[in-house]
């Protein structure tokens, strides 16, 4: 299958428009016509849903969509991997969430590549999910993740445990004594939908069925400044926020009458991955 017609087909998908499709690729609209045109015929399915005004995927191009990604992921991968071998002697492929990045593995990274100049290393940011199916995928070596692999021929090491605390600025005093559970839907509360297994249902759950959250995003890092600028409460690790607390710039909620549990993210890799960095790192 031409990788040329497969970008085609994702820059489509993301742009919902021929024409502007074609301004990205700088390609003429009909090339791109005719590239979703042939990758039809080569899948025996419609991709796409066009009308005079919009371009939509069809339930197949829907599909398709996450095999196409990996495709295009695979295949840069390989050329990356094929690229190192002339310039340094290893490689490491590294996969981890934002906020585990950011707690845990900055100066992990830092002693790495002081101490192992002879390793190429690429790290990929993205939620846990799209970790452990680019693991399974071979497009990592190593994952951090919240969410553990449970499967013949991987380890899922637990890496670190954080707790749980619920951090708003000092500029919010109403509950500078503690909050109790029923009083958590009288608060602007930010919502993380970061997925921690259990610890995002237990969030989930401490608020009604359907609940609106004042303001929802998907990087728990994001919503530092928001709280520092006082805007909210919310729950987030507590390695996240610690220097903040030391600071006096965010500060913790007690919580009267229930308790949250641990996190846990973990260090995932192949059984069989040959790699001799990972028994150090």
């Amino acid at each position: 299958m031409d990788t040329q017609h497969l970008r085609t087909f994702l820059v489509l998908a993301d742009r919902k428009n021929f024409t502007q499709a074609a301004d990205q690729l700088f390609v003429a609209q009909s090339t791109v016509t005719n590239r979703i045109a042939e990758l039809e015929r080569q899948v025996g399915k419609k991709l796409f849903l066009r009308d005079k005004k919009t371009v939509s995927l069809t339930p197949e191009g829907n599909l398709f969509l996450t095999y196409a990604k990996r495709m295009i992921d695979l295949e840069e991968s390989a050329i990356k991997e094929m690229s190192s071998i002339k310039q340094y002697e290893h490689s490491l492929r590294i996969g981890t969430t934002n906020t585990i990045y950011e707690c845990h593995l900055v100066e992990s990274m830092k002693q790495l590549l002081s101490s192992h100049t002879n390793c190429a290393f690429t790290v990929t940011v993205a939620h846990s999910t799209s970790l452990l199916q680019m693991l399974q995928d071979g497009l990592l070596d190593v994952i951090y993740s919240y969410l553990p692999l449970v499967r013949n021929g991987y380890r899922s090491d637990v890496f670190a445990t954080d707790s749980l605390v619920l951090v708003t600025s000092p500029k919010n005093n109403t509950y500078h004594n503690g909050i109790r559970k029923e009083e958590l839907t009288q608060i602007q509360y930010l919502f993380c939908n970061f997925a921690l297994q259990e610890v995002g249902l237990f969030i989930r759950e401490l608020f009604p069925p359907f609940y609106q959250f004042h303001f929802e995003i998907d990087n728990s890092t994001k919503l530092l400044q928001f709280l520092i600028d006082g805007m909210g409460y919310s729950f987030l690790p507590e390695s996240l926020v610690h220097s903040y607390i030391e600071d006096g710039i965010l500060e913790t909620v007690p919580l009267l009458n229930f308790k949250t549990p641990k996190i846990n993210s973990y260090r995932i890799y192949s059984e069989e991955n040959p790699s001799i960095l990972l028994e150090n790192y």
